[in-house]
């Protein structure tokens, strides 16, 4: 069985990320807290098997925290999103965060799960955040594909210990 390689995000990678950024979030650009953000243009670490992208993270710096913008796994269930994970621990911390931090939407469970099985706690609910972020970028669903309305953020926050 093949493994799982994480690299640091390159140039080359750019192409790949906009059409994933096109197929996940309906836009180039993912809104969060009316911050835009170009995933293309952050930091990042892709997950590779067998010559092929399967999984990206993108995040920014701003110790003592790091947030995390996008995390993609194409291969659900298969230790991808742990993965990207571990990566961006080692190098938050080595940039002197000290908290992983991230927004996700109401309807996100998967995340929800996958976050909390990771580590993270619920630190904050904002509750209709999503309305001021859907002003600047209107692709931004009024239902999730599950059928739940997507309209409050939830912070989650991961105290880092390595």
């Amino acid at each position: 069985m093949s493994s799982i390689v994480v690299r640091e995000k390159k140039p080359q990678d750019k192409a790949w990320i906009t059409t994933l950024m096109l197929e996940s979030w309906g836009s180039e650009q993912v809104v969060v807290q009316t911050r835009i953000f170009h995933p293309e243009q952050l930091p990042g670490f892709l997950a590779i098997m067998n010559d092929e992208r399967i999984g990206l993270l993108t995040y920014q710096l701003d110790p003592p925290n790091c947030e995390i913008i996008t995390l993609n796994s194409l291969q659900p269930g298969m230790g991808v999103g742990r993965s990207l994970m571990d990566s961006l621990q080692k190098t938050a911390s080595s940039n002197g965060c000290t908290v992983l931090r991230l927004f996700t939407t109401n309807n996100n469970m998967d995340a929800l799960r996958f976050y909390q099985k990771y580590g993270f706690h619920l630190e904050k609910l904002i509750k209709d955040g999503v309305a001021a972020d859907r002003k600047i970028k209107p692709e931004i669903p009024l239902k999730a594909d599950n059928g739940i309305p997507i309209c409050d953020y939830l912070e989650l926050t991961m105290r880092i210990n390595l």
